[in-house]
């Protein structure tokens, strides 16, 4: 074990992922206890300690539904801060099932079974697994999500969420520094969800004088319906 280094993760990732979960009021109920975990393990850097512990604090004391609709509008508007880590890199796309199964495979191995309530690229659920396991095996293994964790991350700073801290702590356990990366600008969820205009109007391709009247043609059927007489 290198120096420095905690003996043990497990409280600081189980806190990690609290914190990261929806905050009502049975989590709430509990700040408190994940404050102390955190700072009883050691596992983290003064400075982000503290950031955490404001979160704890924040969660607690303000009001309850501007919490929840604050967390909502954090993580469920939006890819670029979404919590299931391989929307990130597939989207909607078909390569996210087969990873979304080697993941599951991966739990399994470790001798974990998966409760059907959250896919396994929740990043609660990740965290919950890494506290499972030793310390390296922890870093290592978050550590191969650094590059989706980092720009987690920067899309939090740039709303200027707490949350942003959190992600910051899951980088620096992962041996990583937390540091903002470019993110890819994504439309409104509600233009994400406009469907087309099927009336918008005829293409004006093809006319001799677009944007003014143009006249009508109609043109006789010359096709005999089937069945008419003639």
């Amino acid at each position: 074990m290198a120096k420095n280094q905690p003996p043990s993760l497990r409280l600081t990732l189980r806190a990690l992922a609290h914190l990261l979960a929806y905050p009502d009021a049975q989590l709430r109920a509990v700040l408190p206890e994940l404050a102390q975990a955190l700072a009883q393990e050691r596992a983290l850097r003064p400075e982000r300690l503290a950031e955490l512990q404001n979160l704890c604090s924040q969660l607690q004391l303000s009001d309850p539904l501007e919490v929840e609709a604050r967390y909502v509008e954090t993580f469920d508007r939006g890819r670029s801060t979404s919590l299931h880590l391989f929307e990130h890199v597939h989207g909607d796309s078909r390569d996210r099932g087969p990873a979304l199964v080697d993941l599951m495979q991966t739990y399994e191995r470790a001798g974990l079974s998966f409760s059907a309530s959250e896919l396994p690229d929740h990043l609660p659920v990740v965290l919950e697994f890494a506290s499972t396991q030793s310390p390296e095996v922890a870093r290592s293994f978050l550590g191969e999500m650094a590059h989706i964790l980092q720009a987690l991350f920067s899309a939090l700073l740039a709303r200027g969420t707490p949350y942003a801290s959190v992600v910051a702590a899951i980088l620096e356990i992962a041996g990583q520094q937390a540091q903002p990366v470019p993110v890819a600008a994504e439309p409104e969820i509600d233009a994400s969800w406009d469907e087309p205009n099927a009336f918008e109007g005829c293409s004006n391709r093809g006319q001799a004088k677009p944007g003014q009247p143009q006249p009508l043609h109609f043109v006789r059927n010359t096709r005999t319906p089937q069945g008419a007489s003639v």
